[in-house]
């Protein structure tokens, strides 16, 4: 078992792990225990110790050479990465590299110091007969990022990726729901437990991984505030399908908290009140694992991000509504502030988008009221001539300017 201690970090504890490698460096790791400072010491000490027993050594990687496969490359390089990057992002590069990439490669037998663009270029053709643009788009982030490592290592001169020309994105029109659409909404999905993910991810525009991650911790009944403090993601890793809790967000402006109207009070605290109902109906078959989950059932099992993704769409086209994705309540939340008149800035700061950019892209088509208000001001600062008899005049000039011109 590695040594290791607990450490507060932001408030929250964390393990930190320390070994040594295999040339006798001294190496530290810093795991995040999920759990707040505030009276959890004692189930930190037990994740603590449930951690080092767990943690592996990371293995050294083999010896990389400009002489081998590139799949071999691929897959080695995957090895290296993995400890510098977030697991999520690790989960996609790895599921790309290992079904797609590496086999396309290995195929065609190409070393790392023979890979010219042609070859790249030439797999992105054939997979955009197969897969979208936009998939081809991350193919080529996975690459461009292994041959950077390759170049900065000294093993090939040159990183042929930048030589490559991208696909162009795919042109994505995400569903936006109205007023009346989101009650036609809530009205099918009262009863079941799909009714308070759909009010959270329609009325406070939260992202699935921030409704599945939600926290009693992160209500405050007191103050009157729902804060966005973790999130739950799905990944898949060894061929295994798997959430984790990340104790951050998806930006660092994710990280946000935003009032918590009576409504919402009344509905979370009767869901507070039955879990506590059902831990002593259970019993010792309550799951602990997820205790101070907002979203779990009654047996304690946490919410699970497939059932969003995949059973949400299908509930709601089985009920006669039309086809969306969990996701698109946001988009919706969105749509209905511009609609009332709320600026793009704020909506910005409500869906928690690190760059004004990212908001003014996506909807700023729908900001139809902006686009009435700026013609009220052209229309107030310019003096035009008076309509009256505008289409005699409009037709006379026509007619005079032909002549002119004959």
């Amino acid at each position: 078992m590695v040594a290791g201690h607990l450490q507060i970090k932001k408030g929250y504890f964390y393990a930190v792990l320390n070994y040594k490698d295999k040339r006798g460096n001294r190496q530290t790791k810093w795991i995040s225990t999920g759990l707040p400072e505030k009276g959890n010491k004692r189930k930190a000490e037990a994740e603590l110790v449930k951690i080092r027993s767990a943690f592996e050594i990371p293995q050294e990687v083999g010896d990389l050479s400009s002489d081998m496969l590139i799949a071999d490359y691929l897959e080695q390089w995957l090895d290296i990465v993995k400890t510098r990057i977030k697991i999520t992002t690790f989960s996609s590069y790895s599921g790309m590299v290992n079904s797609t990439i590496a086999p396309y490669f290995r195929k065609k037998n190409i070393r790392l110091c023979d890979l010219e663009a042609r070859h790249i270029q030439t797999f992105y053709s054939e997979k955009l007969r197969e897969v979208k643009a936009n998939t081809v788009i991350h193919y080529h982030a996975v690459i461009h990022q292994a041959l950077k490592y390759a170049v900065k290592t000294d093993m090939i001169a040159q990183n042929v990726a930048t030589k490559v020309d991208r696909p162009k994105k795919n042109d994505f029109q995400p569903v936006f729901l109205d007023a009346k659409e989101l009650q036609q909404l809530f009205e099918i999905t009262k009863g079941t437990k799909l009714e308070l993910p759909v009010l959270v991810g329609a009325f406070y525009g939260f992202r699935r991984g921030e409704v599945l991650g939600l926290k009693w911790d992160a209500i405050d009944f007191e103050h009157g505030t729902i804060s966005v403090k973790r999130t739950v993601t799905s990944i898949k890793l060894d061929g295994k399908q798997e959430d984790i809790e990340q104790v951050s967000a998806k930006t660092k402006s994710s990280l946000r908290t935003l009032p918590l109207i009576g409504a919402f009070r009344q509905y979370f605290q009767q869901v507070m009140e039955a879990q506590e109902v059902n831990k002593k109906v259970c019993g010792d078959c309550y799951n602990y694992d997820y205790d101070g989950y907002v979203f779990v059932d009654e047996l304690g099992n946490r919410m699970k991000g497939h059932y969003l993704t995949c059973q949400f769409p299908k509930f709601i086209e089985k009920h006669g509504m039309r086809k969306m994705r969990f996701h698109d309540l946001r988009h919706s939340c969105a749509s209905l502030l511009l609609a009332n008149g709320i600026p793009l800035k704020q909506i910005q700061e409500w869906l928690g988008h690190s760059d004004f950019s990212t908001t003014a892209n996506i909807y700023a088509h729908l900001d139809y009221s902006s686009k009435l208000s700026s013609a009220q001001a052209m229309e107030n600062g310019l003096l035009l001539p008076a309509s009256g008899d505008f289409s005699s005049r409009w037709l006379d000039a026509i007619v005079t300017e032909d002549k002119e011109t004959t």
